[in-house]
């Protein structure tokens, strides 16, 4: 068993701090940045590196507003109604990953409408190096001592501070999801596809994936569980996941009717 006693701050001048997570997420763009003009260049896509950095842009925005939006709706809505000047405080954390999916999604429809681009042929570039970013920042809340797992008596559990007993370390648990989510990606990226399909086994994956890393993660205490034992996570993962198997199936079928 371990005991999570990680600094998450690198080093401090005065008010000034590096934070691992920081230098995670600053780390994560640029991997982004580098992956996505390598297959934009793969694929043959018309994209300069001026435009993968506007897409950065639109997705950095897209994200965090989606996350923080479907956070306060379905995370803690009554908290936020009574403290509406916590809704901009992004520091004391509260990002949903579904969230920032529909974000994502919404800043790319936008992107590609201004640049006259491909939806899909986007998306599907884009899911790659997010899938990798999502494995960093799971580590990066592991640092932190944050979003940590149920109780448990496994050789591997950590004792996390402020926590009580040994946890899971559910953020470990989850890059490893991620880690598996992006090698898919990148291994079957140069088969005969339909566009699309790429982005939609993403989502797919992801919400299978999460829905039994639930088990183990500590429910939200300002919901626990909703029903049938269930968390919010897995309940939106569900809903994800239903949306996900339809539009890989619509894919495949209108593929094959194609040829």
């Amino acid at each position: 068993m371990f005991y999570h006693n990680i600094n998450p701050v690198l080093f401090k001048i005065g008010i000034f701090e590096i934070r691992y997570y920081g230098l995670i997420f600053i780390l994560g763009f640029l991997i982004g940045y580098l992956f996505l003009v390598y297959l934009a260049k793969e694929r043959k896509l018309n994209l300069t590196k001026d435009d993968i950095s506007d897409l950065l842009l639109y997705l950095l925005i897209g994200i965090i507003a989606g996350a923080r939006l479907f956070y306060i709706l379905f995370y803690n809505l009554g908290f936020y109604l009574e403290n509406p000047l916590e809704m901009f405080a992004l520091w004391h954390g509260g990002l949903s990953f579904h969230g920032g999916l529909a974000g994502a999604v919404i800043a790319i429809l936008l992107f590609c409408k201004k640049k006259k681009v491909s939806f899909y042929e986007i998306i599907d570039i884009v899911v790659i190096p997010v899938a990798l970013g999502l494995a960093f920042g799971r580590i990066g809340n592991f640092l932190n001592g944050e979003l940590y797992g149920r109780i448990t008596n496994l050789p591997w559990a950590v004792k996390f501070k402020g926590a009580e007993g040994f946890r899971h370390p559910s953020q470990l648990y989850e890059s490893l999801k991620n880690l598996v989510i992006f090698s898919v990606l990148w291994f079957i990226r140069n088969k005969k596809l339909p566009n699309g399909f790429l982005f939609w086994s993403f989502v797919t994956l992801y919400s299978v994936l999460r829905f039994f890393v639930e088990f183990v993660r500590e429910p939200d205490p300002q919901l626990g569980f909703i029903i049938f034992s269930m968390t919010m996570g897995q309940i939106l993962s569900i809903i994800t996941c239903s949306i996900g198997i339809y539009f890989l199936f619509r894919l495949k079928y209108e593929s094959k009717n194609n040829h």
